[in-house]
């Protein structure tokens, strides 16, 4: 009895194959350790990992289609798959595309096809994202509201994933679980993310890009909560009754969204130090709130976010300047 983990290397994949090996299961982590960010910073988290007792670590890229295949066979072994690895960043999705169609479509994919044909597969709980909600009319974002208009390429393969998902519930009865995270932010996280890039500015006392001139709310996350949503939905998978196909869709949020410009006070405050602001107009993709409705997900998870910012940002800069020495 195997979980699969992909992205393990990364922020939230990390965290959860700590988590999971904590309660002592069986993991295997797969990454491909790529450089979209410093993979220094992987390898610090995989190092962490790799002398565990239960974990095992295979390189991989998932949008390689006959490595999946071999790994996830149906002698595997792997009765339930967490898959967090992805192409990420919103801005990134204007540079690269591809990079997005690989990752988000392709490696998805992959792991459908080589799911449907494992023989005890329990669940298969995904990543999704915040930014399918685009333009949303409505705040807070319910997963009742449409998501049929994603203002990046990013949130666009989001949201195929899920449909994906759907798909495959519906034809091959893949029992899934898709978790759209809301800003997720803590300790080894993703340097291309404003808690990394704001401190490692304020540090170096330069300047920091806020978008909107600052006037964006955001449903900052930490990590903590979200590993702990991810293992609430691992641990619940949808029953399947014949009438619909077993999947479902959770939103996963601080349900508080905050000031772009109280996040930077609170790391000034954290930091001591105070931070060169440099505004600048909206960026194409991205959207002025997010904010998480997440009713079914104290529903059905007992899902309940227990971190605020206050508390949360102080726990980032100590890890970062323990890791960083500054």
């Amino acid at each position: 009895m195997t979980i699969l983990v992909t992205g393990a290397a990364g922020f939230i994949g990390f965290h959860v194959c700590q988590a999971l090996l904590a309660q002592g299961r069986a993991v295997l982590g797969v990454d491909n350790l790529n450089d979209y960010y410093d993979p220094a910073l992987k390898d610090a988290r995989l190092q962490h990992l790799i002398h565990q007792p239960g974990f095992r670590f295979e390189r991989l890229e998932i949008a390689d289609t006959a490595a999946v295949a071999a790994l996830v066979s149906p002698s595997s072994g792997i009765t339930e798959i967490i898959h967090l690895a992805a192409q990420a960043g919103v801005r990134y999705s204007l540079q690269n595309p591809h990079a997005y169609i690989a990752a988000n479509i392709q490696g998805q994919i992959n792991l459908l096809e080589a799911a449907r044909h494992l023989p005890g597969l329990k669940h298969f709980v995904y990543a999704s994202s915040s930014s399918v909600y685009g333009h949303a009319e409505k705040s807070p974002f319910s997963v009742q509201d449409r998501t049929d208009t994603p203002l990046s390429l990013y949130a666009a393969t989001k949201k195929a994933d899920e449909l994906f998902h759907y798909t495959y519930a519906h034809l091959y009865r893949v029992p899934a679980t898709g978790l759209r995270f809301f800003t997720v932010y803590g300790p080894w996280g993703r340097p291309d993310m404003a808690a990394f890039l704001f401190t490692k500015a304020i540090l170096a006392g330069e300047p920091i890009r806020l978008f909107n001139r600052g006037d964006m709310r955001r449903d900052f996350t930490f990590i903590d909560d979200i590993v702990a949503g991810v293992l609430a939905a691992l641990d619940r998978p949808p029953q399947d009754t014949g009438a619909k196909p077993p999947h479902r869709i959770y939103n996963l949020g601080n349900n508080h969204p905050e000031k772009l410009t109280d996040f930077v006070a609170l790391l000034e405050e954290a930091l001591g130090r105070k931070a060169i602001l440099d505004l600048q107009p909206m960026q194409p993709g991205d959207v002025y709130e997010t904010a998480a409705d997440i009713t079914e997900s104290r529903r059905d998870l007992g899902f309940e976010p227990v971190t605020p910012l206050a508390v949360g940002l102080p726990k980032f800069v100590r890890w970062y300047r323990e890791f960083y020495g500054v």
